[in-house]
């Protein structure tokens, strides 16, 4: 699905926000919400909202609000949380485990379909019922079982290794969990999670209250 015209940043990084939220209201049982109450439970002007949406094409109607159902199915359309995205991930210690088991993966239309690890130990295991296949066989089983996404939840000193062999392999984009910027083909989309920053950053914010 193409827009016209440019979509910043922010307004990329916040549609994810609205789709959690709408699926947390329709579970609610709410059918209908305002662009203010929506704003309320995530700390947005009901002004920015508009806006946001406005990017894609009209939702809602003018003084009755956004039907929950219909506007989650569209933010889920634009995110293209409806195409059912492959997954590997690489590194199956206690983060790589633990994204395994994150049922959130699942419920949001991704399909784990591949685990990887060096560790004899750890190969031939499974994880949510998922075998754990040594990362050597790693370009095999990604083209085999058409992985759109890997993610790296591998020790820095390994990270570049592992994403060249995910990008060899044809993977679609990345989502690297080590601590340490990677280089990748361009136009190769990656998404860089280091979980140290975030808590640095809430260290400084306590320190300067």
């Amino acid at each position: 699905m193409k827009y016209q015209g440019a979509i910043s940043k922010a307004t990329i990084d916040r549609l994810p926000l609205y789709y959690r939220t709408l699926r947390l209201v329709q579970e609610e049982g709410s059918d209908i919400i305002s662009s203010d109450e929506l704003g309320r439970r995530l700390g947005i002007t009901p002004e920015q909202i508009r806006k946001d949406l406005a990017s894609f094409g009209q939702f809602g109607k003018k003084g009755v609000g956004y039907f929950v159902n219909e506007l989650k199915h569209n933010v889920s359309t634009i995110l293209g949380l409806d195409r059912h995205w492959n997954i590997a991930i690489v590194g199956m210690g206690h983060l790589g485990a633990a994204l395994a088991n994150y049922q959130n993966v699942s419920s949001l239309g991704f399909n784990l379909v591949a685990l990887f690890d060096a560790d004899e130990s750890v190969i031939g295991g499974t994880v949510n019922h998922l075998k754990v296949d040594d990362v050597k066989n790693l370009p095999a089983v990604v083209q085999e079982r058409q992985v759109d996404i890997g993610v790296i939840a591998v020790p820095a000193v390994f990270a570049q290794q592992v994403a060249d062999a995910l990008v060899g392999a044809g993977v679609k984009g990345i989502w690297n969990f080590a601590p340490v910027s990677l280089t990748v083909p361009r136009g190769l989309h990656i998404i860089n999670e280091d979980l140290s920053i975030g808590l640095s950053a809430l260290s400084f914010h306590m320190t300067h209250p």
